[in-house]
């Protein structure tokens, strides 16, 4: 029963026009694989990067984020990995290796991509904005 039902929802999918593929001309200067840069200061990663791609025919956009950072003030060593897929209308889903897991608006503009969580009380707030600086350079605050 429940590959029959598997196979109408299939069907009634494929039967269903297409929406067109997004451009994501705003997000392009993001495409690639990124290094990070960090000075290993507390607080700083030593190690890391994060890429971008397009998935599932251009449909969806993909990050993937590494860092590693240093043990200090008698915290351990520790790495970190998240996972990021972006919907072309303007959401986007975060996971990470720590067990967050955060719902984002999307604003996409010419050289500036920025990342916003809804504002909810008693919850903290989550911010990326990542800036083209130059033609193989992005700042992320």
């Amino acid at each position: 029963m429940r590959l029959l039902c598997f196979l109408a929802t299939c069907a009634i999918a494929l039967a269903q026009p297409a929406p067109p593929v997004p451009t994501w001309d705003a997000y392009r200067f993001l495409l690639g694989e990124w290094v990070g840069v960090g000075g290993g200061k507390p607080g700083e990663a030593t190690a890391g990067g994060f890429s971008f791609r397009l998935d599932l025919g251009d449909r969806v956009l993909i990050r993937h984020n590494t860092s590693d950072y240093p043990a200090h003030d008698g915290r351990p060593a520790a790495h970190h990995e998240d996972l990021m897929v972006v919907e072309p209308a303007g959401r986007a889903s975060y996971w990470d290796n720590e067990g967050h897991v955060i719902a984002y608006a999307v604003e996409a503009a010419e050289g500036r991509w920025r990342f916003l969580s809804p504002a909810t009380p008693g919850a903290p707030r989550f911010r990326q904005t990542y800036t083209k600086t130059g033609p193989d350079a992005v700042k992320i605050d």
